[in-house]
């Protein structure tokens, strides 16, 4: 039995349909965890066992858990709340579960930077890091999948890039670091729930194809939207004011802030880039661009613009 948190966030429904393809092959049934099952597309619903409420409850995971042989753990984002909350208090019922129901392997969404001179001081990122080490001491087998920023950040900025033809981010615009389509991370996770020969703790870096700074975004934007996009740096300080702005609790923003600015410092640039082993090609970012920005920006006029919390965070998905 493997369970999915999440199934409805970016991450999750694209892992859904991975394992549901695979599960036949493998044996394995599944298990999902999720607030409200009318968000599970209809052809899913039928497919898996659905256990309903919030993966932080300790009832709930106490439920889904039984019987479990491997979980996909993914925090949904909470930013009003105190970072150490939003992770590890968010966590501790299913680490406790874990132990009590003999669940043998974990697979779960985290970040890059560990053992880096910068994450101690790497607000949410030191958070997750956290979160990895609480659920290591539970006992069971642990794979953290140890993220950059996604792709699918940039869908906040498609209003900008559609209207005025730029994006904004905080690192220099000749900053290169690994960034990473959210169908890799779900085809990598879906690869280690199926493989029941992995043991121990550790982190599974997933860098995506190649480093990218905001300039070398810009020319590739503008290639594949066929019209000009460039890139605006934006300061930590209006970061932070604009987050406060959306009524974010304040300890929350500074650790969004943190994040930021030790990603500006090369968090993300230590990781060795693995060979990729996955059944497609790592997708590249003018793939995506085609695929994915490219109808946001030029087919869909109605796309949310403005920034929201939960799609700031890279180290976190929507449930």
């Amino acid at each position: 039995m493997i369970v999915i948190t999440a199934p409805t966030g970016n991450i999750g429904r694209q892992l859904l349909p991975l394992l549901l393809d695979a599960t036949p092959a493998h044996g394995e049934q599944l298990r999902v965890v999720v607030r409200d099952p009318a968000r599970l597309p209809a052809d899913v619903r039928g497919r898996v066992e659905v256990v309903t409420g919030s993966h932080g409850d300790a009832a709930t995971v106490g439920r889904a858990f039984a019987g479990a042989d491997a979980v996909f753990w993914l925090v949904p984002p909470d930013a009003s709340t105190t970072p150490e909350e939003a992770y590890s208090g968010f966590t501790r019922p299913a680490a406790r579960a874990f132990a009590e129901h003999g669940v043998g392997r974990v697979v779960g969404v985290s970040a890059l930077g560990r053992g880096t001179p910068q994450a101690a001081r790497a607000g949410l990122v030191t958070a997750s890091l956290a979160m990895d080490d609480l659920i290591a001491g539970s006992g069971v087998a642990y794979r953290a999948l140890a993220n950059p920023s996604f792709f699918e950040n940039l869908l906040e900025e498609a209003g900008s890039i559609r209207e005025d033809g730029v994006f904004t981010d905080t690192a220099a615009a000749d900053h290169r670091a690994p960034m990473v389509a959210v169908a890799d991370i779900a085809a990598t996770a879906a690869g280690l729930l199926l493989d029941r020969s992995w043991t121990g703790v550790d982190s599974v870096p997933v860098l995506g194809p190649q480093d990218l700074s905001p300039d070398d975004l810009a020319r590739i934007m503008s290639e594949e939207l066929g019209r000009p996009v460039r890139y605006r740096r934006q300061p930590l300080d209006e970061l932070r004011s604009t987050m406060l702005g959306f009524g974010l609790d304040a300890a929350f923003v500074e650790a969004m802030v943190d994040m930021k600015r030790a990603k500006d410092e090369s968090l993300d640039t230590g990781a060795t880039r693995p060979p990729h082993t996955g059944p497609t090609p790592a997708t590249t970012f003018a793939r995506w661009c085609a695929e994915t920005l490219k109808p946001a920006v030029l087919g869909a006029p109605d796309v949310q613009t403005a920034p929201t919390a939960p799609a700031a965070l890279e180290t976190v998905d929507a449930d």
